[in-house]
């Protein structure tokens, strides 16, 4: 059966959903994907991604996504946003990274881990409000690529998401800007990064109950967050196992229970920010709304 032909509430096959196998959304997701979660629906899981996730969204493919704030302007109208499981926070927001301390980038080439991802958003008002002659030209590399391609030189410059944070400097690699620090600063308020997203005809009520397990799930993590070791380690593209601790403890928050106003005011400015700059369609005023 379709997910267009199922009927209002809970469904009674597994939903399929993709997330990353990054450690904060693997410690998210381990409770409910294991049918740990008390009444939450049962999961069919795709490790994807974001890129290829966004792409998913926009396409209609799966009942659940993890993908970026920023492709949600092509997506509402199918989807609805999840207030909890996504990561949004404070210090956690994409780096741009040089070979050399203080390179001017006007003019250069940086590289991308996608055109539509938060953090290409967060980098283009960063470089409206910094680099009036603009950059040079953007290139999307894959996420992994991005920091090798810094240190041969093939870019100037590369914008860096999740682990990178931690580890661009084992490349030899500065941080020209941080695009979190800068939103920060000019907004007061947090840094969206990832939405959980869901297919509006699978009803409100699945909706709302996909929320409360995503809300549980992530609850269990924090009570007992051995629990999902082995699902976080199993999936962590051999990351150390610091670093992935480091990653789910920046990116796994209050925010990632409960969106809140401070969240949904986020969401809303990034959006309307973007519009404003003509990088994504602007959203009509209840398109983010939880049913």
């Amino acid at each position: 059966m379709s997910t267009a032909e199922r009927p209002a509430g809970r469904p009674s096959e597994p939903l399929a959903i993709a997330y990353s196998p990054c450690p904060n959304d693997t410690f998210v997701f381990d409770a409910w994907a294991h049918g740990r979660v008390p009444g939450a629906p049962a999961l069919d899981v795709t490790f994807a991604d974001i890129d290829i996730t966004n792409g998913m969204a926009e396409r209609g493919e799966l009942d659940v996504l993890k993908v970026s704030y920023a492709v949600l302007p092509w997506v509402l109208e199918e989807y609805a946003l999840l207030p909890c499981g996504g990561a949004l926070g404070r210090g956690c927001g994409p780096l741009v990274l040089t070979r050399e301390a203080g390179v001017d980038l006007a003019g250069k080439t940086v590289a991308v881990p996608s055109e539509r991802s938060t953090a290409y958003l967060l980098f283009r008002l960063w470089a409206a409000d910094v680099l009036p002659e603009g950059v040079g030209k953007v290139v999307v590399l894959p996420f992994h690529e991005i920091m090798p391609a810094v240190r041969d030189g093939r870019v100037d410059a590369g914008l860096v998401i999740h682990e990178a944070r931690f580890t661009y400097q084992d490349y030899g690699l500065h941080c020209l800007a941080d695009m979190g620090e800068h939103w920060e600063s000019t907004t007061g308020l947090p840094i969206p990064l990832g939405a959980i997203i869901a297919k509006r005809s699978l009803g409100a009520e699945t909706l709302r109950a996909l929320a409360e397990s995503a809300r549980t799930s992530v609850r269990m993590a924090w009570e007992d967050p051995e629990a999902s070791r082995p699902y976080v380690r199993a999936n962590a593209q051999e990351l150390d196992p610091a670093v992935a601790d480091q990653h789910i403890g920046l990116y796994v928050n209050e925010f990632t229970a409960n969106l809140g106003d401070a969240g949904y005011a986020a969401v809303r400015g990034l959006l309307t920010r973007a519009a404003a700059e003509g990088l994504v369609p602007a959203i009509a005023p209840n398109a983010l709304d939880f049913p």
